[in-house]
């Protein structure tokens, strides 16, 4: 839904700097393993050292690439195969970067067992969210349904991490990471049933709805 809504803002806002980065030769693959490179920094480096505002302030920032090369690669007329497979990987990894910073601070010098498994928790099913959209359009079907994907979830851990740097109570975040585990668990239902739908629709030589 964030992706949707935003995407055209974004796009205005980040163009300019996506044809200046293309006309001093940057290339979108380049942007975006910087981009990974950098939210990987924020998540497994600031994170466990207690550095939860300036860590989801450096992921924020990186986080943009994933805007940037996009624009980058329709610019240049090459948004193709390989450029989707790296910039799905590499989420991936940025994702688990985020959870995992979380999980090592809050079993550490955050003493927080409870914000600590919730987050492992949510790295599971956050995995599982991107696993089944994965699979689905691998097989033939669509899966781009849900009410907590990417966007909706990076956004939520990242603006209730920063503000518990800043003096949030942490209960709030706990609060944050369970309703973000139990919305990827209904997306993960969803997925299942439009794919489910789709398959039962084949199977009976009928368009799926």
């Amino acid at each position: 839904m964030l992706n949707r809504h935003a995407r055209g803002f974004f796009t205005s806002l980040f163009t300019p700097l996506a044809r200046w980065l293309l006309r001093i030769g940057v290339s979108p693959d380049a942007v975006t393993i910087a981009g990974t490179a950098g939210v990987i920094l924020g998540g497994l480096v600031l994170y466990p050292l207690g550095f939860l505002w300036w860590g989801s302030v450096v992921i924020a920032f990186f986080a943009f690439s994933d805007v940037v090369d996009g624009i980058m690669a329709r610019l240049q007329g090459r948004s193709g195969g390989w450029g989707n497979f790296l910039d799905s990987t590499l989420d991936r990894l940025a994702d688990g970067a985020i959870f995992a910073g979380l999980t090592i601070w809050f079993f550490t010098g955050g003493e927080d067992p409870g914000i600590a498994a919730a987050a492992v928790i949510c790295l599971v099913l956050g995995m599982v969210v991107s696993y089944a959209r994965a699979k689905a359009e691998s097989l033939g079907y669509q899966a781009s349904v849900g009410i907590a994907e990417r966007a909706e979830r990076l956004a939520s851990v990242l603006l209730i991490t920063g503000l518990t740097g800043l003096g949030l109570p942490p209960v709030a975040l706990f609060v944050t990471l369970i309703l973000l585990a139990l919305a990827s668990v209904i997306t993960i239902v969803q997925r299942m049933s439009a794919v489910r739908r789709q398959a039962m629709a084949e199977a009976d030589g009928t368009p799926a709805a």
